[in-house]
């Protein structure tokens, strides 16, 4: 009896050797999937974050604001607004910004639309077209968006200026 309970432990002792070898092995297989997942995580990192944000309440009289599209527009949902002049509001990278305007076209003696924006972080161009003059001039175009480390986004606005 003495010797079946040897031969028995002796029998555990090895499969539970063999378990420990097993879970080393895939834990390692595990490890070099989460180098891969993070090396595409740094690869993605190069993204701008454009983020929907409310009417700045900054914003007393005439301003700008523009949204993706024409049904973002009518749910209020911007991404980008300034005050005609001074100061555009936009949340990038999960953080809502004030950066001053370097240029801004007259919006009604031009056809077309031209903002410039500036700041350590980003370079933000903002070009339209006229498609509609009424109180509030309606416009249609494109927001480019560039990093220092060489990220651009550009994506189609819609929206308007007026007083």
């Amino acid at each position: 009896m003495k010797y079946v309970i040897i031969f028995f432990s002796a029998i555990l002792l090895v499969s539970c050797k063999k378990e420990q070898q097993t879970v080393p092995n895939s834990a390692s297989a595990d490890s070099v999937q989460v180098v891969q997942d993070s090396a595409a995580t740094e690869t993605s990192s190069g993204e701008i974050l454009v983020e929907n944000f409310p009417f700045p309440k900054e914003i007393k009289e005439c301003s700008c604001y523009f949204a993706k599209n024409k049904a973002d527009f009518e749910a209020e949902k911007y991404i980008y607004a300034d005050d005609a002049g001074k100061t555009a509001y936009m949340k990038l990278d999960g953080k809502r910004l004030a950066m001053n305007l370097i240029s801004s076209s007259d919006m009604e003696a031009d056809e077309e639309l031209n903002k410039e924006i500036e700041n350590d972080n980003y370079k933000i161009s903002v070009k339209g077209k006229k498609i509609k003059a009424e109180e509030a001039l309606l416009f249609k175009g494109t927001l480019t968006i560039e990093k220092p480390d060489g990220t651009v986004v550009t994506m189609p606005i819609y929206g308007e200026c007026g007083c």
